[in-house]
C-alpha cells in the first residue's frame, strides 16, 4: 500500500541547519518560517525523522547550557575586559583606554538560581502543619461525611466562644 498524502518536503541536510538555527536561539515558529513550512510540519518532522529531532534537541540544549552559565555568572558576579573611548579636546584621534570592568552579583539572579537549584530551602510557599505530623494530609480528599466523622473523633477541641471578644469598644 502506497503512503497517503503529499510527499514530505523534509531533506536530510535540514538536520545541520536546524541545529545551527537553535544555537542562534530560534523558536519552532522561526524554524518553520526559515524552512517555509508550518509549525505543524516541524512537529511532524520531529515525529517522523529522529535525526531532525536529535539535531533540534542538541542545538537547544547547547543554548540552554549557555544561558545557565550566564545566569550563574550574573548571580555570583564577574569581570570582563572593556574599553573606554575618549576624545580629548584638541586631539586628532580618540584615545582608547582598556580596563577590567567588575559586575557585582545580581540579587534577582541569585534568588532565581537558588529557587531552582535548592527548591526545598528557597521556595516561596512552605507547608506548615499544626498538630501531629501528617494528620491533615488526607483532608482534601475527604467527603463531607468523612470530615464530620474526623472532626467528631479529633482530640483537638474547638475554641470556646468568648463573649468579651464580641463586644466592640465605644
Amino acid at each position: 500500500m502506497a503512503p497517503r498524502g503529499r510527499p514530505s518536503d523534509y531533506k536530510p541536510e535540514y538536520d545541520v541547519q536546524v541545529e545551527k538555527l537553535c544555537l542562534l536561539g530560534a523558536t519552532d515558529m522561526e524554524i518553520a518560517d526559515f524552512f517555509e513550512v508550518s509549525v505543524r510540519t516541524i512537529n511532524t518532522w520531529k515525529a517522523n525523522y529522529p535525526s531532525f529531532l536529535q539535531s533540534l534537541k542538541v542545538g537547544k540544549e547547547a543554548l540552554d547550557d549557555r544561558v545557565e552559565r550566564s545566569l550563574y555568572q550574573k548571580a555570583v558576579g564577574y569581570k570582563h575586559e572593556a574599553v573606554k573611548i575618549f576624545m580629548p579636546a584638541g586631539s586628532d584621534a580618540p584615545v582608547y583606554a582598556p580596563y577590567i570592568e567588575h559586575c557585582a552579583p545580581d540579587t534577582t539572579a541569585c534568588i532565581f538560581w537558588l529557587k531552582n537549584r535548592r527548591q526545598q530551602q528557597w521556595r516561596d510557599v512552605h507547608k506548615h502543619e499544626h498538630g501531629e505530623p501528617g494528620a491533615f494530609d488526607n483532608i482534601d480528599g475527604m467527603t463531607a461525611e468523612q470530615l464530620r466523622e474526623y472532626v467528631a473523633n479529633s482530640t483537638v477541641s474547638p475554641p470556646s466562644p468568648d463573649k468579651e471578644s464580641d463586644k466592640t469598644l465605644n
